[in-house]
């Protein structure tokens, strides 16, 4: 494969032919299988929240955020749905992992799903610019094995949705099956379908899926864990991102003006090591 090819290619907004695709999904499924649940990240390190489809706005971020392998970036997941380009936008990041695989960690979010894809638009965008859903397969593929969690400095847990009522400590979600589609409950799907919120333990969420999840049983799973901090996607939030719970949990959230229509700033946040002061860049 030309990875280097492929990436010029990408960067003008062209997605990759059908046979091409799928040697690149092979490829990356094959780092990924290797990586634990829970992956361990040096800071420092960038961090971005959902994406959604929104390619040059993608392409800002790492304007901004600064170019691979320079800086290393972990991203929340939801890479997929609601934006124009999700096939671009997926597959970009793809190309970068395969090229780079040590300095980006893609998690899974809860769009990187059959099931929801097939209703927010990446089904139909593969099959409008394909012809089959030969190419949402091999997507599909590589999301039953994205990871679920990153560790930075061992202080800092990524996620993104949130905490589980069935997940006390990380070597609980070190021990998850996660190569299968989203279940519809369990742990795998509350680390994906969470959300924090201003209630006393758990309720369940509105959603359909995941949990409600309150600053008493966080400040819980922190201590037990020995965590500074939990930095997770999943919600917009109107200033790019949001602290919640005496600044334990933070939402970061990278997709500006989300559906184009929103009218929110997008962040990146930026961690530079373990004792010194979290940024956050704006879009």
């Amino acid at each position: 494969m030309h990875l280097d090819k492929m990436l010029e290619w990408i960067k003008k907004c062209k997605y990759l032919p059908e046979n091409d695709l799928k040697q690149l999904c092979d490829y990356v499924c094959d780092i990924l299988v290797c990586e634990p649940n829970v992956i361990p990240v040096p800071s420092p390190v960038s961090i971005c929240g959902d994406i959604h489809g929104q390619f040059y706005d993608l392409l800002e971020l790492f304007r901004v955020g600064g170019e691979l392998p320079d800086t290393t970036y972990v991203f929340l997941g939801d890479f997929v749905d609601r934006g124009y380009y999700s096939l671009e936008t997926f597959t970009f990041l793809l190309v970068l992992k395969a090229r780079f695989p040590d300095k980006i960690v893609l998690l899974r979010g809860n769009h990187e799903s059959r099931q929801i894809t097939q209703v927010y638009g990446f089904y139909d965008e593969c099959m409008t610019k394909y012809g089959s859903n030969n190419a949402g397969k091999y997507c599909t593929r590589v999301f039953d094995l994205l990871t679920v969690a990153a560790l930075i400095d061992n202080k800092v847990l990524c996620v993104h949705g949130g905490l589980s009522p069935d997940i006390n400590s990380l070597d609980q979600i070190r021990a998850l099956k996660r190569d299968q589609e989203i279940p519809h409950k369990g742990a795998l799907c509350d680390i994906v379908w969470s959300d924090p919120e201003e209630v006393a333990t758990w309720e369940i969420s509105p959603r359909g899926a995941g949990y409600l999840f309150g600053k008493s049983v966080t400040e819980e799973f922190m201590e037990i864990n020995n965590l500074d901090l939990i930095c997770r996607a999943h919600q917009v939030v109107q200033e790019g991102h949001k602290y919640m719970f005496n600044e334990k949990l933070v939402t970061v959230w990278s997709a500006p003006n989300y559906c184009y229509r929103c009218g929110n700033i997008a962040s990146i946040l930026k961690i530079d090591g373990p004792k010194k002061p979290r940024s956050t860049l704006k879009l």
